[in-house]
């Protein structure tokens, strides 16, 4: 399972010009599923999404979470993430997910989200989506479960 978390100050998704999802102060998740993935990796990802330490504390420094600062999450799925562009100019996605199981552990991790309070908006799975947002610092952090970087 892939992340592209992102520090945002407002965060939004549309669908044909209609938007499905808006936030403020958190964390604009990209999300891509792998075929290979299990419950343990997206208890990883959840972990460090919520847990990462990129919002500033008083003095300026990043020592905050999206839990301690009470911020809300955009949560988009991304099939993408799980491309390989190594060979050759065309990404394959031979490692995405089937979108059945994709869809699955997407809405795992949502409910996963809000379980623990967090005001939560989404994409909407599988749609052409226009995403839109205000990368603050910039701040955006990679993360794989496979922690292959």
């Amino acid at each position: 399972m892939r992340g592209v978390v992102q520090r945002v100050s407002c965060a939004k998704v549309a669908v044909d010009n209609e938007l499905k999802g808006h936030i403020n102060k958190g964390i604009m998740l990209l999300l891509g599923i792998s075929k290979e993935d299990e419950d343990k990796d997206l208890n990883y990802i959840f972990d460090k999404v919520i847990n990462l330490r990129i919002f500033e504390d008083e003095e300026g420094k990043m020592n905050k979470s999206l839990l301690d600062v009470g911020g809300s999450i955009l949560v988009v799925s991304q099939f993408t993430l799980q491309g390989d562009a190594r060979k050759g100019r065309r990404p394959s996605f031979i490692n995405a997910a089937r979108p059945e199981k994709a869809v699955d552990y997407y809405h795992k991790f949502i409910a996963k989200c809000k379980e623990n309070n967090i005001e939560t908006k989404t994409g909407v799975f599988g749609a052409h989506m226009q995403v839109e947002l205000c990368n603050d610092g910039p701040v955006t952090i990679l993360l794989d479960s496979n922690k292959t970087f």
